[in-house]
């Protein structure tokens, strides 16, 4: 029963709904019972092969739109039929270059209590097939549920396909130029000057989201230990790989951009470079527009006078699209207990510790914005990459030195330029051996910036593979260690 007191978004009852006709229709998005290893029963949906999206879940209940006479005045009742279902998703297949993967994870499988996956899509290097004796490094672009290996196309753009018009970009033929960069990405990737190396996006959607954010988490378990020690030796011995941490790097950008640099911070040795374009707030003291540390609330600003909501979405004039509070009521509408498969409850399931009742503990409540000091301390302990950074330069700086690298523009959609702002002050004035990266700011550029000052944001998105593998084959010349392989799969 869906009645005035079940909570909407953007209109929070159907009370307020103004009478009139509307097209309505109803999704059941299909929760499970997990009893985890922990002793904690928990109900949510399991992935499902679409990468933790609700309106793509194979097995989920839909009806099909129906226009009604609304008047909330009324007792009278709408019926809605859940007639259909949505359909098996078909998995990709493998091509030369192409090959996808999937392994059982133990450290997974023992935290959830039933069988749990991590997989992968591999691109192998040019002459893979023709050169047996070369091992290759490995590249690992992290980021949001990948269906297939993005940005590869064997063949020209399809121009008999009608045009797309981008309305993020104000672009038409946005689909044209997508194929166009993915095509040329392949005749890269294929011509005689460009690195040899594997390449993957992995798959570790999750009962929460559509990744995990690659760390090990309380609510997600051991997901970067599941990713560092089980997938990525599985990958290299299957594909030839080097297989030492100097022969892996990180790159990506957003949620891919934070988890590229959480992993070059908690496993130090393991990889050797990261590329961390837009990254998700790596200071909590600018977690996106709230200091968790210090700010009370995180909807309002602290004033004693009047209530000032926080800015949650801008475009590259600092036109204010969302406020944070209208982002994350939008997120407990879609699921309770963290459980809406979007962007702060992602983040809330990663970092906070487990409540009573086996659900992430909330750092604010969801519907008032108040903050919880307890729980904003156990974020910054465990997942503050810029607090952990400093806490532990002393002993690890010079594992992390000449490592680190981020990019983001100054007028970031969701000010995640702030926080890096406030990492970059630690890493150019403080660190001891000097941190010997880079920090660079595309200017006007929103999100998601990546460190191209020659291209627009809708060009050089398209072009992470081609941008970081070259720049890390330069670069790890100088980090190498003695002895290492930096020949045979140069050729």
């Amino acid at each position: 029963m869906i009645d005035a007191s079940a909570l909407g978004y953007p209109i929070e009852s159907l009370r307020n709904v103004p009478k009139g006709e509307y097209v309505v229709q109803a999704l059941l998005h299909k929760y499970e019972t997990f009893q985890r290893a922990d002793g904690h029963v928990v109900k949510l949906p399991m992935d499902r092969g679409e990468g933790q999206q609700w309106n793509l879940a194979p097995g989920n209940l839909y009806s099909a739109p129906v226009k009604i006479q609304f008047d909330p005045q009324s007792a009278k009742v709408v019926h809605i039929q859940l007639s259909k279902a949505i359909p098996p998703i078909e998995s990709p297949k493998d091509t030369k270059y192409i090959k996808h993967i999937k392994i059982r994870s133990k450290l997974l499988s023992d935290f959830w209590g039933r069988d749990f996956y991590l997989g992968a899509h591999v691109l192998l290097p040019e002459g893979w097939d023709t050169h047996p004796n070369a091992r290759y490094p490995l590249a690992i672009f992290h980021g949001h549920f990948p269906a297939d290996f993005g940005g590869w196309r064997t063949t020209p753009p399809d121009t008999t396909q009608p045009c797309q018009y981008s309305s993020r970009f104000k672009i038409d033929c946005y689909n044209r130029i997508q194929q166009q960069e993915a095509y040329d990405f392949y005749k890269l990737w294929t011509g005689p000057n460009f690195p040899r190396v594997i390449a993957i996006e992995v798959q570790h959607a999750n009962p929460y989201y559509d990744d995990s954010y690659a760390v090990n988490s309380q609510n997600l378990g051991p997901y970067g230990d599941a990713i560092t020690y089980e997938l990525l030796p599985y990958i290299e011995k299957e594909f030839r790989g080097i297989g030492q941490g100097w022969a892996r790097f990180t790159y990506g950008g957003s949620t891919g951009g934070w988890e590229a640099l959480a992993v070059q911070t908690f496993y130090p040795e393991e990889y050797n470079g990261c590329y961390a374009a837009c990254p998700d707030p790596i200071d909590f003291r600018a977690f996106t527009t709230v200091n968790i540390y210090e700010d009370k609330n995180a909807y309002f600003l602290d004033n004693s006078f009047k209530s000032t909501p926080r800015p949650g979405h801008r475009d590259y004039l600092g036109h204010v699209s969302a406020t944070l509070k209208e982002m994350n009521l939008k997120e407990l509408v879609l699921g309770t207990k963290s459980r809406s498969g979007q962007q702060f409850d992602i983040w809330e399931a990663v970092y906070s510790p487990i409540g009573p009742d086996g659900y992430p503990q909330r750092l604010w409540d969801k519907y008032s914005g108040l903050i919880n000091p307890d729980v904003a301390a156990f974020w910054r302990e465990n997942y503050d990459l810029a607090y952990i950074l400093k806490r532990d330069w002393a002993k690890n700086g010079a594992k992390w030195r000449g490592k680190i690298h981020i990019y983001c523009g100054d007028m970031d959609n969701f000010y995640l330029n702030n926080a890096v702002y406030l990492m970059e002050d630690f890493l150019k004035e403080t660190t001891n051996p000097p941190y010997d990266g880079e920090v660079d700011y595309g200017d006007r550029a929103e999100h998601c910036w990546n460190g191209d000052h020659t291209q627009p944001n809708y060009i050089s998105r398209l072009r992470y593979h081609r941008m970081f593998i070259p720049k890390w084959a330069e670069e790890v010349k100088s980090r190498a260690p003695k002895g290492a392989d930096l020949k045979s799969w140069r050729y």
